[in-house]
This record gives structure tokens, sequence and C-alpha cells, in this order.
């Protein structure tokens, strides 16, 4: 994933300390972060699939990065019964 040239500008402070954080958190939340980066907003389910780990992991990371206010969530807007997951800004 490429940044722009005035996404670049703007991202290092950000981008270093949201890795700062990112580094002290479990290996499964730093692949749902990846995984995040890469494709989102996506489910809990979605993400499962995506990373290859159990549902009950994916539930942890996503509670691990959110204690660390690195994801957020909001209701999907095709089934307002799932809630989706993206990286905070």
């Amino acid at each position: 994933m490429s940044l722009s040239a005035t996404e670049a500008e703007s991202a290092p402070a950000d981008d270093e300390e949201f890795r700062e954080r990112l580094s002290e958190l479990p290996p499964s939340a730093k692949l749902v972060a990846k995984v995040l980066e890469i494709d989102s907003p996506l489910s809990q389910g979605e993400l499962a699939e995506e990373s290859l780990l159990p549902d009950r992991t994916v539930r942890y990371a996503l509670n691990r990065l959110g204690d660390e206010n690195l994801v957020e969530s909001r209701y999907s807007f095709e089934d307002a019964r799932k809630q989706v997951y993206f990286l905070a800004d």
C-alpha cells in the first residue's frame, strides 16, 4: 500500500505512534490491523476469513486494538445487525 505525497508528509508522526502502540500488542492483533490496513471496513467474520484466525481470536484482537484506540467500528450499511471495523485515524 503506497501513500501519496501529501499522505506521506502527514503520516510519519501518526504512523510512528501507531506502530509503537501496535508493537506492544499480541501477534493476532498485529495481523488483524494489517488486514484492516489492506482492506476495510470488514466485519468480524470477514476478518476471520481474511486472516485465517478463529472468530474468538479475532474478537480478542479487536478488543485489544480497541483498548488502544487503534480500531473503530460502526454498523454496516448493508446489514445493520453487523458491525464493521476499520483503523482509527
